[in-house]
C-alpha cells in the first residue's frame, strides 16, 4: 500500500485494519465494543477521577491522555456512530485530612480539616474554596493540552440530586454493601466504618461515624454526633452525606453508567471491590485497565506528598508535550523510571515514530505511537537533527544561548532557521535548558593516558587534512582510521567495509576526555555539524588541560 493510500483510507478500511491491530488502544477499545454487544447504549461514557487536594500531576496527564486515545481507537472501530464522552470528575466533596505543603497561608486551611474541600477557603485567594481553586487548576491543565472532556464536580453532582436515586440504593443495600467491604478492614476500622459519611449541619465537617439506624423508606440514616453524643437523623440524599471512596467509586460507575476506566495498579483491590458493590446496586462495572505506576530514578514508586520523580511543569520545561505523550503511550503495563534521563531518549524517539510514519501502510500506522498521540492524524513536520545531537552541540560549546546553536546549524544546513523550522527552535530552548540543569553539573573531563594522548594527537592531524565541506561519512572513516591502532584495535570485529574493529573505549575516550561525558553522538556526525576547526580547537583544549 502506498503512502497516499494509506493516508486516505476510508473508515471501513481504517476499521478493518484497526479490528485486528495489536496496538494497545484497540485491544482496549475492543472491550467496549464487545461490551456494548450485550449491553447495547446510545453513548460510552469514558471516567478518569482526580482528588483536588493538590495540584494536577504528571499522572493525571498520562490518565486522561491514554484514556483519550482508547475512545479514539473505540470511535474509529464503531465509524464514529456511536456517541462518546469522557468526564474528568473531581472528588471535591472528599474532606481535607492533611495541609498540602505547597500552599500559602497554611493557617488558614488547618483551621477547616475535616470539611469537603469546596467548604475550605482558597489560601491562594483567587477562588471561593480550595476545591474549586483546585479544580481551575486542573481544567487549565487539560485544556492547554487539548483535551475533549466534560468536567465534573463531586459537590455539584451530590448536592444537584443526580446521585439521589443511587444513593437510594445504596441505602436500601445497606447490609450487602458492608458485607463486601467489612471483611477487606482491621477490627478498630470496622467498628465505626459506614459507607455514607454524614455532613454536620453545623460545621461543615464530613463525619467518619457508624450508623445507629437507617430508613430507607425515609431515605434516611440516624449516627450519634461525635462531640454532643446526641442522636442524629439526616437524608442521605442532596449533598447530606459523602460515600466513602470505595463505596463513592461504585456509586458513581452505577449513577453515571460509566464504561471505561483506568486505575493504576495499586488500587487494584479497590477496584475489585468497588465492582462488586457496583453490581449489588445493579449496575455493570466498567471495563478497566489496569496501568503501572512511575518509578524515580532510584526505582521508588513516585509519591505527590514525598515530591520524588518529575512533575509535569519540569518535563515541559525540557521537552515537548508529544514526547511525555509517548512515555505515556509505550508500554503503560511496565514499572517504568520516570525521571530527567528519560526525557532525551523519548524526544528523538518520538522525532523517529514521526518521521517513519511517512514510510508506512496503513496496518504499520496503526501501530506508530504518533497516530495515537495525535489522534490519527501526526503532523507533517520533521527535525534535521536529534535531540541528543543538539545536547552535545550545546554541551561542547557551552552554548549560553539559542543564536551560538543556530550558527552551527544554520552552516551545516544552509536555510534552515528558526522560522523555517519552528519545531527545531523549540527543541533547541530545550536543549539549552536541559544542558544547563542536568549536563553542566554533571560534566566531567577525564585526562588522557600517554597512549591516549598520542591518538588524539594523530586524530587532530588527521582531521586538519580533511577540507572543511567533508560529510559526515567521511570525517567518520578517519575516525575510524586513527581508532584502527593499537590499544583501540579490535581483529575481532570486522567494520561494514571488512576492516578490522574499533574498539568503543576508542569512542569512550573521545566522549569522556573531549565532551566530559560517559556518552555521545555518532563522531563523525558531530564534527561535521561542529565543525572541523572547533573539533581540532576542542581537542587541542583537551590535550592543554592534561599536558
Amino acid at each position: 500500500m502506498s503512502d497516499s493510500a494509506a493516508a486516505d483510507l476510508d473508515p471501513a478500511a481504517l476499521r478493518a485494519l484497526a479490528e485486528s491491530s495489536t496496538a494497545w488502544p484497540f485491544e482496549e477499545a475492543r472491550k467496549i465494543v464487545a461490551r456494548l454487544k450485550q449491553h447495547p447504549k446510545d453513548e460510552v461514557l469514558f471516567e478518569t477521577g482526580y482528588g483536588p487536594s493538590g495540584l494536577p500531576h504528571i499522572g493525571t496527564f498520562g490518565e486522561v491522555a491514554r484514556t483519550t486515545m482508547v475512545r479514539h481507537a473505540f470511535r474509529v472501530l464503531t465509524d464514529d456512530k456511536i456517541k462518546t464522552r469522557l468526564i474528568a470528575f473531581s472528588d471535591d466533596m472528599d474532606g481535607l485530612r492533611k495541609v498540602p505543603d505547597n500552599i500559602p497561608d497554611k493557617e488558614l486551611v488547618a483551621a477547616h480539616l475535616g470539611k469537603p474541600l469546596t467548604r475550605v477557603p482558597d489560601p491562594f485567594g483567587t477562588h471561593p474554596s480550595f476545591g474549586e481553586h483546585n479544580n481551575a487548576r486542573l481544567r487549565a491543565f487539560l485544556d492547554a493540552f487539548g483535551f475533549d472532556y466534560e468536567f465534573a464536580s463531586s459537590t455539584e453532582y451530590y448536592k444537584s440530586g443526580r446521585f439521589d436515586a443511587t444513593l437510594l440504593k445504596m441505602l436500601e443495600h445497606y447490609d450487602a454493601v458492608m458485607e463486601i467491604i467489612l471483611p477487606t478492614l482491621g477490627p478498630e476500622r470496622r467498628a465505626t466504618y459506614s459507607p455514607f459519611l454524614p455532613v454536620d449541619i453545623r460545621t461543615g465537617m464530613v463525619l467518619q461515624v457508624p450508623m445507629v439506624a437507617r430508613d430507607a423508606k425515609r431515605g434516611t440514616v440516624t449516627y450519634e454526633h461525635p462531640d454532643t453524643g446526641e442522636r442524629v437523623t439526616t437524608s442521605v440524599t442532596k449533598g447530606m452525606v459523602k460515600c466513602q471512596w470505595k463505596a463513592d467509586w461504585a456509586m458513581r460507575w452505577t449513577a453515571l453508567r460509566i464504561d471505561y476506566e483506568m486505575a493504576g495498579k495499586d488500587l487494584i483491590d479497590s477496584v475489585k471491590l468497588s465492582g462488586e458493590i457496583c453490581r449489588v446496586l445493579g449496575g455493570r462495572p466498567p471495563e478497566g485497565f489496569t496501568y503501572e505506576l512511575f518509578l524515580d530514578d532510584k526505582g521508588q514508586k513516585i509519591s505527590k506528598s514525598k515530591g520524588n520523580g518529575l512533575t509535569i511543569d519540569e518535563w515541559l520545561r525540557y521537552a515537548s508535550p508529544e514526547s511525555l505523550s509517548l512515555f505515556m503511550y509505550r508500554e503503560p503495563k511496565a514499572a517504568k523510571r520516570l525521571y530527567f534521563d528519560v526525557i532525551p531518549r523519548n524526544v528523538d524517539e518520538y522525532a523517529q515514530f514521526l518521521d517513519g510514519y511517512k514510510r508506512q501502510d496503513g496496518k504499520q500506522r496503526l501501530t506508530n505511537p504518533v497516530w495515537h498521540i495525535h489522534a490519527g492524524t501526526p503532523p507533517d513536520t520533521s527535525v534535521p537533527l536529534s535531540f541528543t545531537m543538539l545536547l552535545n552541540l550545546v554541551s561542547a560549546s557551552n552554548a549560553e544561548n539559542a543564536e551560538t546553536l543556530w550558527g552551527f546549524i544554520g552552516r551545516y544546513w544552509p536555510g534552515v532557521t528558526p522560522q523555517s523550522h519552528p519545531r527545531l527552535q523549540r527543541e533547541v530552548e530545550y536543549a539549552i535548558h536541559y544542558f544547563r540543569d542536568f549536563v553542566l553539573p554533571a560534566k566531567k573531563f577525564r585526562e588522557p593516558s600517554d597512549g591516549e594522548r598520542a591518538a588524539l594527537m594523530d586524530l587532530r592531524d588527521a582531521l586538519s587534512q580533511l577540507p572543511d565541506d567533508a560529510t559526515a561519512e567521511a570525517i567518520q572513516e578517519v575516525v575510524y582510521e586513527v581508532g584502527r591502532r593499537p590499544p583501540f584495535l579490535d581483529e575481532k570485529k570486522k567494520g561494514k567495509d571488512g576492516k578490522p574493529g574499533v574498539s568503543l573505549d576508542w569512542f569512550n575516550l573521545l566522549y569522556q576526555v573531549l565532551l566530559g561525558q560517559e556518552k555521545g553522538p555518532r563522531f563523525g556526525s558531530f564534527v561535521a555539524i561542529y565543525g572541523l576547526k572547533n573539533t581540532i580547537d576542542m581537542i587541542d583544549g583537551a590535550l592543554a588541560r592534561s599536558a
